[in-house]
């Protein structure tokens, strides 16, 4: 299993960049945005996804709503 991070901008939900690296496991991928987020919002990111494979896990803003 792959877990990676997609990354999407304003409210109309287009794609940012570059999916992130893959990790190895969920529990990886979330400690490393725990790590990144702000430079990721910084850059433009309003919104991440998470995926395993291709599926999606589960969205989440990176600001405060």
């Amino acid at each position: 299993m792959t877990w990676q991070w997609r990354y999407q901008g304003d409210t109309s939900g287009s794609e940012v960049g570059e999916a992130s690296e893959e990790f190895p496991s969920q529990s990886d991928a979330e400690s490393w945005l725990g790590e990144q987020w702000r430079e990721l919002l910084a850059a433009g990111v309003d919104e991440v996804i998470l995926e395993e494979n291709g599926r999606k896990e589960y969205a989440m803003p990176l600001t405060a709503e």
